[in-house]
């Protein structure tokens, strides 16, 4: 996003990456444009720019695969409904196109939602995209036009100045410098962002085979309300604990139907380090039915499971932004709002 906005601005760019193609926290996620569960004020502003600013990316690149599908946040009991209905009197609702919904009319928006529910909290605001394409269909975009380079598989080992020098021992100079070293801990954006108030989160994920039903919003449950700020009420301390699964692998459920029809279900956090190298079992056991529960019968064949891991702060700001040199800066830690907000961000960066 940062080298699109740069684009429009009329620089010249030069984009190095690490991996050949995206492959860690960009595309490892559900691909939401998640306006929501934000909190107020400026996460809530910047959630909502970036949102515009998608349906501008999207004009251009139609292969990032944006639709304003909304989402659907499902109450299974009295405590989670009654923490909806706080959370639609907020002042800011109607920023968020926020609608609480009784079961039958949660179900017309949705009709693939043949569980349990007491109400739903619809939020027009919301939307997806593809997230294993949307960033390689962005830099297709950019490399058809003058003024763009991509080098793929270019890790940056030292910044002088307004350059940076590759694995490779190239140089790269230019009037500015932005790195954007996601969740790594290792090299030169861990050495530039240490002392940062940042934190790794490791999440767990996974996708189905194509569904025959067509699930119209992207959905979240109950457990979300403890997770996003948006839900930050005063009913919300009245919600029931968890399952010792779910309180220990801090787990929400969300779904997402992709355009080829499959889902993509998750997920979980993890924050103490180090991380397994391997997936427990029992989270997807337990994903998976809390999927079909919401769907009201058996899930496709799982085909694809996952972990991934990005950097979040952790002062209560939205994203780390650190002057790193004479005409660098670097630029990380969004935590799961990346997705989101990445677009809000980069504008801001040259701000």
């Amino acid at each position: 996003m940062h080298a699109w906005t740069a684009r429009r601005l009329g620089y010249d760019v030069v984009h190095l990456d690490r991996d050949l193609e995206a492959r860690r926290a960009s595309v490892r996620n559900f691909g939401l444009i998640w306006v929501g569960g934000r909190a107020g004020g400026s996460e809530l502003d910047l959630a909502l720019r970036s949102r515009s600013l998608w349906d501008e990316v999207a004009a251009d690149v139609p292969e990032v695969g944006l639709r304003p599908n909304g989402s659907l946040t499902m109450a299974a009991t009295p405590e989670e409904m009654a923490v909806l209905e706080e959370a639609a009197a907020r002042s800011d609702a109607g920023l968020r196109g926020w609608e609480l919904l009784t079961p039958d009319e949660a179900r017309a928006r949705n009709p693939a939602l043949a569980g349990q529910m007491v109400a739903a909290l619809w939020c027009r605001a919301d939307a997806a995209v593809e997230p294993r394409r949307a960033a390689s269909a962005i830099r297709a975009r950019l490399m058809a036009s003058d003024g763009y380079q991509w080098l793929g598989g270019r890790a940056v080992m030292e910044l002088q100045g307004a350059g940076v020098r590759d694995q490779t021992g190239a140089w790269h100079h230019a009037d500015r410098v932005i790195l954007c070293p996601g969740a790594s801990d290792v090299g030169l954006g861990a050495e530039l962002s240490a002392g940062a108030p940042l934190r790794r989160v490791r999440l767990q994920m996974m996708q189905t085979a194509a569904c025959s039903s067509m699930v119209t919003t992207s959905v979240a449950d109950g457990d979300s309300l403890r997770y996003y700020p948006a839900y930050d009420v005063p009913s919300r301390s009245n919600l029931p604990p968890q399952s010792e699964l779910a309180a220990s692998s801090r787990m929400q459920l969300l779904m997402v139907q992709r355009l080829d029809g499959s889902l993509t279900i998750g997920d979980t956090h993890q924050y103490e380090e180090p991380f397994g190298f391997d997936l427990p079992e029992d989270v997807y056991e337990e994903l998976g039915h809390r999927a079909a529960g919401v769907l009201g019968g058996p899930l496709p064949p799982i085909v694809r499971r996952w972990a991934g891991v990005y950097s979040e702060v952790t002062d209560g700001s939205l994203y780390l932004r650190r002057q790193v040199g004479e005409g660098a800066v670097l630029v990380t830690g969004p935590g799961g709002r990346g997705m989101t907000m990445s677009a809000a961000i980069a504008e801001e960066t040259f701000k």
